[in-house]
């Protein structure tokens, strides 16, 4: 009899095994990097793989002084906006966010992300870090990354 069993495990275990394989396909991966971004620096602005978009870590700068803008409220929309971008490059949205992470090195500005914050999402917000950091780079406020799945 358990014999007999050993060989029905094992046999289940090989069925699984193979529906398994047979299940899964390759996963295409594209690299993406913003359009006239003349840094050497080694990562990438974004990653497709599959109907995920994993998104680096962004910080709000004004592209006419090169720093963060004195409004914080504005620091927080470029930066957004130029995740939202990035989304929309593939076809995607801004509610597809599953995941973000914020590193702030002054946790006393975490009402006002958030008032900017929540105008970007329609149906629901993804899980989220609101993380106290130290220094970003820059002088930035907030550093911003991020996981998006297609819907």
């Amino acid at each position: 009899m358990r014999v007999i069993s050993l060989i029905v495990a094992a046999a289940l275990m090989v069925g699984l095994l193979v529906s398994v394989g047979l299940s899964q396909t390759s996963t295409s991966v594209k690299y993406i990097n913003l359009p006239g971004r003349s840094d050497d620096v080694p990562y990438s602005n974004a990653v497709l793989a599959g109907n995920t978009m994993y998104l680096a870590g962004a910080i709000g700068i004004d592209p006419s002084t090169g720093a963060p803008p004195a409004d914080v409220r504005e620091e927080v929309k470029i930066v957004l906006d130029g995740m939202k971008s990035r989304l929309e490059g593939v076809g995607m949205a801004m509610d597809d966010l599953v995941s973000v992470q914020i590193f702030c090195p002054d946790l006393s500005l975490y009402d006002a992300f958030n008032e900017v914050y929540k105008t970007y999402f329609k149906d629901h917000y993804p899980a989220r870090g609101f993380i106290g950091s130290g220094q970003l780079l820059r002088g930035g406020r907030f550093e911003v990354m991020g996981v998006a799945v297609r819907q």
